[in-house]
Protein backbone atom coordinates (compact mmCIF):
# COMPACT_ATOMS: atom_id res chain seq x y z
CA UNK A 1 0.00 0.00 0.00
CA UNK A 2 1.04 3.60 -0.70
CA UNK A 3 0.03 6.37 0.73
CA UNK A 4 -0.35 10.06 -1.24
CA UNK A 5 -2.78 12.72 -1.83
CA UNK A 6 -5.20 10.18 -3.12
CA UNK A 7 -5.50 8.06 0.10
CA UNK A 8 -3.95 5.02 0.27
CA UNK A 9 -3.57 3.06 -2.96
CA UNK A 10 -2.70 -0.96 -3.26
CA UNK A 11 0.15 -2.06 -5.00
CA UNK A 12 0.86 -5.22 -6.37
CA UNK A 13 3.76 -6.90 -8.56
CA UNK A 14 3.53 -9.07 -12.01
CA UNK A 15 6.66 -10.72 -12.48
CA UNK A 16 9.06 -7.62 -12.46
CA UNK A 17 5.99 -5.14 -13.50
CA UNK A 18 4.91 -3.05 -10.35
CA UNK A 19 1.16 -1.83 -10.87
CA UNK A 20 -0.88 0.91 -8.50
CA UNK A 21 -4.72 0.45 -8.65
CA UNK A 22 -6.37 4.01 -9.92
CA UNK A 23 -8.03 5.63 -7.32
CA UNK A 24 -11.87 6.88 -7.98
CA UNK A 25 -12.23 10.03 -10.44
CA UNK A 26 -13.65 12.82 -8.16
CA UNK A 27 -14.94 14.70 -11.65
CA UNK A 28 -16.18 12.70 -14.86
CA UNK A 29 -18.28 14.26 -17.65
CA UNK A 30 -18.01 16.74 -20.71
CA UNK A 31 -15.69 19.93 -20.48
CA UNK A 32 -17.85 22.87 -21.14
CA UNK A 33 -17.54 24.34 -24.75
CA UNK A 34 -15.87 27.57 -23.73
CA UNK A 35 -12.92 25.82 -22.09
CA UNK A 36 -13.02 23.25 -25.47
CA UNK A 37 -12.22 26.63 -27.33
CA UNK A 38 -9.45 27.51 -25.11
CA UNK A 39 -7.96 24.07 -25.14
CA UNK A 40 -8.18 23.99 -29.53
CA UNK A 41 -6.54 26.96 -29.57
CA UNK A 42 -3.74 26.11 -27.27
CA UNK A 43 -3.21 22.98 -29.08
CA UNK A 44 -3.21 24.69 -32.08
CA UNK A 45 -5.98 22.67 -33.54
CA UNK A 46 -9.02 23.10 -35.24
CA UNK A 47 -12.30 22.23 -32.59
CA UNK A 48 -13.53 19.67 -34.80
CA UNK A 49 -10.36 17.57 -34.28
CA UNK A 50 -11.51 16.87 -30.85
CA UNK A 51 -13.31 13.76 -31.05
CA UNK A 52 -13.84 12.90 -27.43
CA UNK A 53 -13.45 14.80 -24.40
CA UNK A 54 -14.13 13.98 -20.83
CA UNK A 55 -12.94 15.30 -17.04
CA UNK A 56 -10.85 12.91 -15.49
CA UNK A 57 -10.11 14.08 -12.52
CA UNK A 58 -8.46 11.83 -9.71
CA UNK A 59 -6.78 14.65 -7.81
CA UNK A 60 -4.72 16.49 -10.03
CA UNK A 61 -7.47 18.25 -11.85
CA UNK A 62 -7.05 16.32 -15.21
CA UNK A 63 -9.22 16.76 -18.38
CA UNK A 64 -8.65 15.00 -21.75
CA UNK A 65 -9.74 14.99 -24.90
CA UNK A 66 -8.82 12.46 -27.53
CA UNK A 67 -7.89 13.20 -31.44
CA UNK A 68 -8.52 10.95 -34.71
CA UNK A 69 -5.21 9.54 -33.90
CA UNK A 70 -1.42 9.05 -32.72
CA UNK A 71 -0.11 11.14 -35.57
CA UNK A 72 -1.93 14.24 -34.62
CA UNK A 73 -0.91 13.78 -30.96
CA UNK A 74 2.93 13.38 -31.80
CA UNK A 75 2.56 16.49 -34.19
CA UNK A 76 1.41 18.66 -31.37
CA UNK A 77 3.23 21.72 -30.86
CA UNK A 78 0.90 23.53 -28.67
CA UNK A 79 1.01 27.40 -27.25
CA UNK A 80 -0.45 27.19 -24.00
CA UNK A 81 0.46 30.73 -23.30
CA UNK A 82 -3.36 32.05 -23.12
CA UNK A 83 -4.54 28.73 -20.83
CA UNK A 84 -2.77 29.24 -17.38
CA UNK A 85 -3.99 26.72 -14.99
CA UNK A 86 -4.65 23.63 -17.56
CA UNK A 87 -3.67 20.01 -16.74
CA UNK A 88 -4.63 18.12 -20.05
CA UNK A 89 -4.52 14.72 -21.27
CA UNK A 90 -4.21 13.79 -25.07
CA UNK A 91 -4.92 10.82 -26.25
CA UNK A 92 -5.06 9.23 -30.02
CA UNK A 93 -5.24 5.89 -30.63
CA UNK A 94 -2.82 4.06 -33.00
CA UNK A 95 -4.04 1.77 -36.08
CA UNK A 96 -4.99 -2.31 -35.11
CA UNK A 97 -1.99 -3.95 -34.57
CA UNK A 98 0.15 -1.47 -33.36
CA UNK A 99 2.50 -2.53 -30.50
CA UNK A 100 0.76 0.47 -28.17
CA UNK A 101 -2.92 1.34 -28.46
CA UNK A 102 -2.73 4.83 -28.07
CA UNK A 103 -0.45 7.97 -27.94
CA UNK A 104 -0.83 9.79 -24.91
CA UNK A 105 0.61 13.81 -23.88
CA UNK A 106 0.18 15.24 -20.37
CA UNK A 107 0.84 18.72 -20.56
CA UNK A 108 0.63 20.74 -16.97
CA UNK A 109 0.57 24.95 -17.20
CA UNK A 110 1.57 26.54 -14.01
CA UNK A 111 3.20 29.97 -15.51
CA UNK A 112 4.99 27.78 -18.09
CA UNK A 113 3.98 24.56 -19.79
CA UNK A 114 5.32 21.20 -18.35
CA UNK A 115 5.29 18.13 -20.78
CA UNK A 116 5.03 15.26 -18.55
CA UNK A 117 6.88 11.70 -20.23
CA UNK A 118 5.07 9.18 -18.09
CA UNK A 119 2.43 10.51 -15.75
CA UNK A 120 0.63 7.59 -13.84
CA UNK A 121 -2.56 9.82 -12.25
CA UNK A 122 -3.27 10.65 -16.00
CA UNK A 123 -2.98 6.81 -17.04
CA UNK A 124 -4.90 5.82 -14.29
CA UNK A 125 -7.98 8.37 -14.87
CA UNK A 126 -7.70 8.15 -19.11
CA UNK A 127 -8.03 3.88 -18.38
CA UNK A 128 -11.12 3.85 -16.31
CA UNK A 129 -12.69 6.56 -19.27
CA UNK A 130 -11.44 4.79 -22.62
CA UNK A 131 -12.69 1.44 -21.04
CA UNK A 132 -16.25 2.15 -19.16
CA UNK A 133 -16.92 4.31 -22.49
CA UNK A 134 -16.00 1.29 -24.80
CA UNK A 135 -13.21 2.70 -26.33
CA UNK A 136 -11.04 -0.14 -25.86
CA UNK A 137 -10.91 -3.70 -23.84
CA UNK A 138 -9.87 -4.14 -20.29
CA UNK A 139 -6.14 -4.49 -21.11
CA UNK A 140 -3.94 -2.34 -23.13
CA UNK A 141 -1.11 -0.04 -23.69
CA UNK A 142 -0.21 3.30 -23.84
CA UNK A 143 2.25 4.96 -25.04
CA UNK A 144 4.06 8.32 -23.55
CA UNK A 145 7.00 10.78 -23.62
CA UNK A 146 8.43 10.17 -27.20
CA UNK A 147 8.40 14.14 -27.93
CA UNK A 148 10.71 14.17 -24.71
CA UNK A 149 12.74 11.72 -26.12
CA UNK A 150 11.58 9.10 -23.87
CA UNK A 151 9.77 5.63 -24.92
CA UNK A 152 7.45 5.59 -21.83
CA UNK A 153 4.93 2.39 -22.16
CA UNK A 154 1.99 2.03 -19.75
CA UNK A 155 0.33 -1.24 -19.31
CA UNK A 156 -3.26 -1.14 -18.45
CA UNK A 157 -5.59 -3.84 -17.19
CA UNK A 158 -9.09 -3.98 -15.53
CA UNK A 159 -9.37 -6.82 -12.96
CA UNK A 160 -12.21 -9.12 -13.05
CA UNK A 161 -13.48 -6.88 -9.89
CA UNK A 162 -13.82 -4.01 -12.17
CA UNK A 163 -10.27 -2.56 -10.20
CA UNK A 164 -7.83 -0.72 -13.11
CA UNK A 165 -4.48 -1.70 -12.46
CA UNK A 166 -1.58 0.64 -14.10
CA UNK A 167 2.18 -0.65 -14.14
CA UNK A 168 4.89 0.03 -16.36
CA UNK A 169 8.82 -1.48 -16.33
CA UNK A 170 11.47 1.10 -15.11
CA UNK A 171 15.18 2.16 -15.68
CA UNK A 172 17.03 2.99 -12.85
CA UNK A 173 19.34 5.61 -14.42
CA UNK A 174 20.83 7.57 -10.86
CA UNK A 175 21.21 5.39 -7.95
CA UNK A 176 22.84 6.19 -4.80
CA UNK A 177 22.16 5.97 -0.61
CA UNK A 178 22.74 9.36 1.77
CA UNK A 179 22.99 8.88 5.01
CA UNK A 180 21.71 11.20 7.57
Amino acid sequence: VQECAAGLIRIRRDGSRLAFGAPPTLKTGPVDDALLDTVARALRIARGDIVQHQWVDNGPGWMAVMLRSAEQVLALRPDFSQAEGIKLGVVGPYPPGSVAQFELRAFITLGHTIEDPVTGSLNASLAQWLIADGHIGRHYVAAQGACLGRAGRVHIEQDDAGQVWVGGDTVTCIQGSVAL
